[in-house]
């Protein structure tokens, strides 16, 4: 802490509170009301948001560019995971989109965090899971039913690897990746874990996609980062070097 402003440490326990902490207590309750397969859907809007986000935070006009590719993505992930929809899905939905602001809020403000208070890495994710741990512990007291605790030794290393490996070196990873690329592919990236995560589903469980739908739309979001990269990003660069 010695050297760091409270401020700055206040605010990257912010970005963890928002990103690991609100974020999952929205989704947890959100799959009360959804299928799994409702949930993946409606969770592909968080580009547009990473997107709409960052352009707030840095106070400049809507980039229309960085929005269209940030939309190709959404429609990729839309194509990969679109199934039949339940009557009664207002509210998960309503749930699902506000996980997905607060973890847009948190991958973009740290981003932010890291561009205008940067820190070693290691130090920032300190206080960043400071944070989240905070939301966690009063979210427990709220709302978990501890008659339901793990009883076997695979739940607790399910359980181990959700905590540590997942969220644990997991976001680390992410929101290090964060800090390396621009708005736009990192507003993509958070949809190429769609047919990444049905690739590893299939690789282990040996479930299925549906193939010509999953193809299409993990080209189309391919597509989107390719089209960022070559006429959105790469044309701001030339304008900045100039």
């Amino acid at each position: 802490m010695k050297g760091i402003r409270l401020k700055v440490i206040l605010l990257y326990m912010g970005v963890g509170a928002c990103q690991l902490g609100i974020m999952y207590l929205f989704v947890f309750h959100a799959y009360n009301y959804l299928t799994v397969a409702e949930f993946l859907l409606f969770t592909v809007l968080t580009p547009l948001y990473v997107t709409l986000i960052y352009d707030l935070l840095e106070r400049q006009r809507l980039r229309w560019g960085y929005a269209f590719s940030a939309l190709l993505a959404v429609l990729g992930a839309a194509i990969i995971r679109y199934d039949h929809l339940s009557d009664d899905f207002w509210l998960g939905l309503l749930l699902v989109q506000l996980a997905n602001i607060f973890f847009a809020i948190g991958q973009v403000g740290y981003k932010r965090l890291m561009e205008m208070h940067p820190l070693p890495q290691h130090h920032a994710f300190s206080w960043f899971y400071i944070g989240a741990v905070v939301v966690v512990l009063v979210g427990s007291l709220c709302f978990a039913d501890w008659q339901k605790m793990p009883t076997t030794s695979l739940q607790w290393g399910v359980l181990l690897w959700l905590g540590i490996g997942a969220s644990g070196i997991g976001y680390f990873m992410w929101n290090y990746g964060a800090t390396q690329v621009d708005a736009g592919t990192l507003a993509i990236m958070n949809n190429m874990m769609v047919p990444a995560g049905l690739l590893v589903n299939f690789s282990i469980w040996q479930q299925h996609p549906n193939w010509p739908s999953f193809i299409i739309g993990a080209s189309l979001i391919v597509a989107s980062l390719w089209f960022h990269r070559r006429w959105i990003h790469q044309p701001v660069l030339q304008k900045a070097d100039d």
